[in-house]
């Protein structure tokens, strides 16, 4: 029997506010070398899983250059591979932009029906864990299911970000519950979900006709009331990095001597386009303790519980710690860097104080995304010498020493640029979201 992979990457990932301003979600960067949807491509080869369809919206230029012709993974295969699913338009049917989960696949249709798989196996793009699909379909088999969830607990208090499902002795599920505000469990969907071909096709085009249909709502319930659906409890490390708080520990959980996640386990590896840059470099002055440094770095400050990505420059007396460093950035001398993450080819000035201070007032423009005291700049923002930035502040892309009307920057703020802005709205207006 074979199995057919379809990921969903079309998400903005609004929760991460800034960082995925100029990206998809699955394309933000991840334990310094690696993209977040390098989980999923790499599990789809570890799992003998070598068709995959990667279902593309938002923002995918970085996307789509990341995955390119699928090499990195063993997809770039005259049979199957890597196949990059745009939103298309063509006859009126065929419609335009994805409006929902189950709506994208909906329009792919025709790709499922051409590789003709006896399973299809739904993911997200988005999630960090390592996972055999293999034994999940397999088990989808043993059960003669029609659909399979994967599914984990989560903390209660987490629960209401994800579908929610309940199941009987068997496994079969009794109910589900797509984003409760009171859930009734904290078994939570993982967003994986194996489907009998059929079965899909059948679902899809009875109900999702329409757009703004998604998978949680529209396409799983009726199944589940046939009494044809199971849950596949995993029990290995798995998150969803869809906060900017969660993003920033699970990144920052990798330092540890043993992490729950192992990025090193030859048997099965974690692929990705790697950048062709040198090896790391540290100065006479240059150290690292409990931290990730990437290809391409040099170092001659300290380095302290901290993910550095490729090509970043860290000047003497500089000290970065409990930070997340993206690719190509500048940090001059006698800067120090705390609690924050910073995007790719920033440049922070000399004599910097980034995330400094006990004052933890929530961000003035953003207080749900930003109250626990980290601090994010966007991509190619400058800092200026001298600058001392508080807490949970909003740096945007592409701001300059002139946006700067004052070397304090309270905890709080939000410091933007009429050019930034410019970039930013255009590119709004340019898509529309695909809530994956």
């Amino acid at each position: 029997m074979k199995s057919l992979a379809l990921i969903l990457a079309g998400g903005r990932g609004t929760r991460l506010d800034i960082l995925s301003k100029h990206r998809a979600k699955p394309s933000v960067p991840f334990a310094g070398k690696f993209r977040l949807i390098d989980f999923a491509l790499s599990n789809c080869v570890n799992s003998g899983i070598f068709n995959v369809g990667v279902i593309t919206q938002y923002l995918p230029l970085s996307l789509n250059k990341h995955i390119g012709i699928g090499k990195p993974w063993d997809l770039d295969r005259k049979m199957g591979g890597a196949t990059v699913l745009q939103p298309f338009t063509g006859k009126p049917e065929a419609g335009g932009w994805y409006t929902g989960t189950a709506h994208a696949v909906y329009k792919n249709i025709s790709y499922i029906r051409r590789h003709n798989p006896d399973q299809v196996i739904i993911l997200s793009g988005d999630h960090v864990y390592e996972m055999d699909y293999s034994k999940m379909i397999d088990y989808h088999r043993q059960k003669d299911a029609k659909l399979t969830i994967a599914a984990q607990p989560v903390d209660y208090e987490e629960a209401s970000r994800f579908g929610i499902l309940d199941h009987d002795d068997n496994m079969q599920i009794t109910d589900f519950v797509e984003k409760p505000e009171n859930p009734p469990s904290n078994l939570a969907s993982m967003g994986i979900y194996v489907f009998n071909t059929e079965e899909l096709l059948e679902a899809l085009e009875k109900h999702c006709d329409e757009e703004n249909s998604d998978f949680g709502h529209h396409v799983i319930p009726p199944i589940i009331d046939k009494g044809e659906a199971f849950a596949y409890e995993f029990d290995d490390y798995w998150k969803d990095v869809g906060t900017l708080e969660a993003y920033w520990k699970t990144n920052l959980e990798l330092t540890r001597a043993i992490p729950e996640l192992n990025l090193y386990d030859e048997d099965w590896k974690l692929f990705t386009r790697s950048e062709e840059k040198p090896p790391v470099k540290f100065g006479n002055s240059g150290d690292a303790a409990r931290s990730l440094v990437s290809n391409g770095s040099i170092i001659n400050g300290h380095v302290e519980n901290s993910v550095i990505s490729p090509g970043v420059y860290i000047e003497e007396g500089a000290i970065v710690r409990d930070s997340i460093i993206f690719n190509d950035t500048v940090i001059r001398s006698n800067t120090i860097v705390d609690r924050s993450i910073i995007d790719k080819e920033v440049e922070i000035g000399h004599n910097c104080k980034i995330g400094t201070g006990d004052d933890l007032t929530p961000n003035q423009e953003k207080p749900e995304l930003m109250s626990n005291g980290l601090n994010v700049i966007a991509k190619r923002a400058t800092i200026p010498d001298n600058t001392t930035i508080g807490r949970n502040c909003r740096i945007f892309s592409y701001v300059k020493e002139e946006n700067f009307k004052d070397d304090f920057i309270p905890s709080g703020s939000t410091i933007t640029s009429e050019s930034g802005m410019q970039v930013l709205e255009g590119d709004e207006e340019k898509v529309k979201d695909l809530n994956i």
